[in-house]
Formats: C-alpha cells, structure tokens, sequence
C-alpha cells in the first residue's frame, strides 16, 4: 500500500499532479481565455447596438408625443383666419379705408386675440400697410408698419393663404404668422393675419430629457426646447438660402451658426412629419443613458460569464487535489456565486420597482387626464344638475310618506291601502329612474348614430332637465304638439342638446319680464317645425344678420358659440336653426326636422 503524500498548498498539489492533468489545466485556462475574450467583443457590440436601439424608440416615441402636441396648436389657430375672412367688421374697414373704422376693429381684434391667446391679430391692407392690429396700444404696434416685403403677405395674396414662421420685424419675437386674403365681389381687399407664438408648447417640451426642435426647409431651428439653438443650422446653409432670409428678414441678423453637437454619438435623432410647409419637428435622445444602461447590462452578463469559466477551470483545478481541497473550493465558488446572484437579484428587484413606478406613473397621468377631460364635459351640465335635484328629492319625500303610511296600515291588518300605497311608491320610483335615466343619456360622452326619434320623448327628457329652473323663475310654460306620436330623424341626446340651449336661452331673455312666458309648439308633417318663442326683448336688429355666427353674443359675458353649435347640429340632422318672429313679441327659433 502506498503512502499519501502530505499536502502543503494547493500550488504544491498542483505540481505534484500528473503532467497530463498540468496540460488539461493549461488547455482548460487557455480555451476560457478565450471565451472570454470573444464574450468581451461580442457584448460590447451588443450593448452598442442596443443601446441606439433603446434610444432610437424613446427618440420616435418622444418625436410623435412632441408632433401632436404641435399639431393640435396648429389646428386650433389656423381656423381662426378663416372665420375672421368673413367678419363683416374686417370687410368694412379694408373696403372703407377710414380711420374710425380701422379703431373700431382694433378693439375687436385686441379682445379676440385674449380670449384666443393668439399673439397678434392684424389686418393689412392691399398695399401691404397695417390698418388694425390687436396691439394697437402697445409701444410695439405694428398699426401703420408695411410688410409688403414679408413672404406670406405676398403669398397670401397671390395664393389666397400663406404661412410663414419667421422673427417679427417690430417685436423682436418668433412666431408663425398665418395669413389669408380677404375678398369681396372677385377682389381683393387685403390679408387678416394671425401670429402665434410658442412659448408655452416649448415649456412642455423641456420638460423631456430630449431636445425637441422643429426646423425649416433651409434647415434652420425654428422652435426647440433649447433657447440657445433657436435659429441655428441643424445642417449646413448654402450662400444663396442665406442672402434669401436675409432678404425676407425672416430670422434678422442672425448668425445661422451650426449646431454644437455630435449628433452620431451624442444624440440619437427621430424626426416627424409636421403639416407647416417644408418643416419637419426633430427630437434629438440623448444616448448617454441608453449606453450606460446597455453597458451595465454586458457587465453583468461579462461578470456572470467570467465567474462561470473560472468556476469550470476551478473545478477542473480540484480534479487533480485532494477531496478535502475540493470541498473547500467548491463551498467558496457556492458562496462567490451566491454572492453574485443576489447582486442580480437586488438589481432585478429595483429595475422592476423602478418599472412599477414608472407604470404607476404613467397611469396616474392617464387617469388625471380623463378626469380632466370629463369634467369639462360635465362643467355644461351644472345648472341643469342643481334643477334635476329637486326633481328627485320631491318624489323621494312622497316614497318615504307612502311607506310610513303603509307600515301603519299594515299593523292595522289594511292590506288594500297597504298595496295601494306600494302601488304609489312604484310610480314614483319610476319617476325617479326616467330623471335619473335622462340625466345620465345627456351626459353620456359619445353621441349615437342618426335614426328616428320620438318628438314627444324627446321634449319630455328635455322638460326633465330644465323644467324645475323655468318653474322655479316663475316663466310659464306652455308646450303644444300637433301629432304626440310624431317621430323625427335626429339624435335624441344631440336635439335635447338644442332645446336645452334655446329654453336656458330664453329663460335667460324673459328674466325681469312682468309676466315671463314661454312656449314650445311643434306642428307640421314633412318637414316638422319645433318653434320656441319668448316674450323677452327680442334680438337686436344689428345681430341678426350674423347671429348664427361664431363669437357673435348680444350678452357681455357670452361667448357667442351656443347657437353656432346648435346650428351645427342641426345641420347634421338634415335640418336647419332659424329666427323667426315671435307671437309673444319677443325672440323665436324654429327646429327645422326631418320626418323619420
């Protein structure tokens, strides 16, 4: 029997070893040296790789986020030159020229441009010379200033509109200026011109890591995120685009310097398609968070690759020792794994947490933006609420009475006034559940389609929601139906919509009248006629030709759209909203419906 050597290290052991185990060693070190080497190579093309991935997705996403934000701004002005081609107010002064009418309309244009948040509100005359502006008071008027020499006046009037985001010549500040000819009888009189400004939208943006820019089609940084890029070059500006935008004095007497970034490595870019002419919104992703994170990530992966390949030279290390170093070692490379894997864990652990957040977050942002949008649905509904209340709380006394009485009567052994009673509570339960029903239809967020409904039904569902506030305001009410059973081709919650709007209306015109009336009557077959009258003061003769009319209010406190969106409604049922004369001497309209 042999002895067994005595151990003194395992560098010992190790030399003491067959030379064929000493070369599986070395076979063993060097293979996992190199699978090591090429794992190095290969995370870190993968972490590159990743991580422009990673950023180009945040850099899309932000850039469509930034776009409809844009858009939805650009949307809501360009309407605004439309409508005020066909104020008869701006016909006025281009074609009378004098300068009270010009005053007046500075005025109107002043207190439409605050309760739009436009910028500017101009108009230009033919001669490219401001006749009235909305700044009119303002050290900076631009009353009297020619722009004959700006693109989009010369656009406008050779095209019928134009846009152009440019440097105002005046204020100094950046805007885009959307400009539409004015005419009248086949010619042209001049350019209404709105400026918009996007301060606010480009405080929305900083709020992203990204940098938001939009540029135009010479390449220049018209709005961003960044103050300091505002007019710089996203890319190189040839001699001829800038003699032209000094010409047109577009952006002053910039410098149209480059951008200071690298945007290969720095940035990741997405860009947008936008609807002003040329432009297009860039949104620049910074990449040194996606390239961290991706390089952390490899690190990982290289460090859980290393700890396995000299785990597998390690064991292959206590092949050739004695059993009780093998033991050693294998305990030590459980405690290193161990060790590592709750490393893994703790950082798996936060990245979820950190995920978890990030979704509680973005959750809580979607819920308080529909609460948002909801409530400003229901905000039209308030009066109409406090009028339904004392609708209910009336037949909710009387079922509370009823069953009192009832369990009297039924301790009285009276069970025919017991089910009488009971027969009165049912009744007026279901009272309670057609007010409830109708309030709950009208304040449902999406209209349903076109078909037949019935006319009776309609104007009761209506008498719910209003007719405790006419009864309350002591107007009489008289409603009058030809045909009860007559049905028209409407939307039921969309018509009680109308007449809701036309009955507040009138409510509103008879308050202080000594006898205040009112009355809905509904009568003819093809089409049918729905006429409410008052006998309240009337429209003004100087309203009536543009009453229908956007912002068009005889109240000081009016917006002047309810009857515009009345109007409108209408329209899509096939119908029309006109005044008519009012047998009672005040206002009347007449709902013009088709039969179902």
């Amino acid at each position: 029997m042999c002895d067994i050597p005595h151990m003194t290290s395992p560098v010992d052991s190790l030399h003491a070893a067959p030379r064929a185990d000493r070369r599986r060693l070395l076979v063993a070190a060097v293979a996992g040296a190199l699978i090591l080497l090429a794992a190095a190579v290969g995370l870190s093309q993968w972490a590159a790789g990743h991580a422009r991935s990673q950023a180009d997705a945040e850099a899309r996403q932000n850039a469509r986020a930034h776009a409809s934000l844009l858009e939805s701004e650009l949307q809501k002005f360009r309407l605004l030159p439309r409508v005020l081609t066909e104020f008869p107010d701006v016909r006025s002064a281009l074609a009378d020229g004098s300068d009270a009418a010009s005053r007046r309309l500075d005025r109107e244009l002043e207190q439409l441009a605050a309760r739009t948040d436009a910028a500017v509100i101009y108009v230009v005359d033919a001669g490219g010379t401001t006749i009235a502006a909305s700044n009119w008071r303002e050290p900076t008027s631009f009353v009297g200033q020619n722009y004959r020499f700006r693109p989009y006046f010369r656009g406008a009037m050779e095209k019928g509109e134009a846009e152009l985001f440019a440097l105002g010549t005046v204020s100094g500040r950046p805007g885009l200026f959307l400009a539409r000819r004015v005419d009248a009888g086949g010619r042209a009189l001049g350019v209404i011109v709105v400026k918009v400004e996007f301060d606010k939208l480009e405080a929305k943006w900083a709020d992203s890591p990204a940098t938001t820019l939009v540029t135009d089609a010479a390449g220049i940084v018209i709005m961003t995120s960044e103050p300091g890029w505002r007019f710089r070059a996203f890319r190189p500006v040839t001699a001829a685009e800038r003699q032209r935008l000094l010409a047109t004095k577009s952006y002053g007497e910039g410098s149209l310097a480059p951008l200071p970034v690298r945007r290969d490595r720095d940035w990741r870019e997405a860009s947008e398609t936008i609807s002003l002419p040329g432009s297009a919104l860039r949104l620049l992703q910074p990449a040194r968070g996606a390239r961290d994170a991706a390089n952390g990530t490899a690190r990982v992966a290289f460090l859980i690759l290393l700890i396995l390949v000299g785990a597998a030279i390690l064991a292959l290390l206590r092949l050739v020792e004695r059993q009780a170093m093998r033991r050693a070692a294998h305990d030590a490379l459980e405690r290193e794994v161990a060790a590592r894997t709750r490393d893994l864990r703790d950082a798996n652990e936060e990245l979820q947490a950190a995920a978890e957040r990030q979704a509680e977050a973005d959750r809580r942002y979607r819920a308080a933006r529909e609460e948002l949008a909801q409530a400003s649905r229901l905000g039209s509904i308030g009066q109409i609420t406090a009028g339904v209340a004392h609708e209910i709380n009336q037949p909710v006394a009387a079922i509370r009475s009823f069953a009192e009485n009832g369990l009297a009567y039924l301790n009285r052994e009276q069970p025919d006034k017991v089910e009488g009673n009971l027969n009165h509570i049912v009744e007026l339960t279901a009272r309670v559940g057609a007010i409830t029903g109708e309030l709950r239809n009208f304040a449902r967020r999406r209209p349903a389609a076109l078909g037949p409904v019935a006319l009776q039904s309609a104007i009761d569902g209506t008498l719910l929601l209003v007719g405790d506030r006419l009864r309350a305001q002591g107007i009489a009410l008289d409603v009058t139906l030809d045909d009860p059973e007559r049905t028209v081709h409407a939307d039921r919650v969309r018509l009680e919509q109308v007449l809701v709007n036309l009955l507040q209306n009138a409510a509103e015109a008879v308050q202080g009248a000594p006898d205040p009336r009112i009355t809905l009557r509904a009568h003819g077959a093809d089409p049918v006629f729905v006429d409410i009258c008052d006998n309240g003061p009337g429209v003004p003769a100087e309203l009536r030709p543009q009453l229908f009319t956007p912002f068009v209010t005889g109240r000081p406190d009016g917006l002047g759209l309810g009857l515009a969106i009345a109007s409108d409604i209408m329209a899509e049922f096939g119908g029309t909203l006109t005044l008519i004369e009012s047998p009672l001497g005040g206002a009347g309209f007449r709902l013009t419906l088709r039969p179902a």
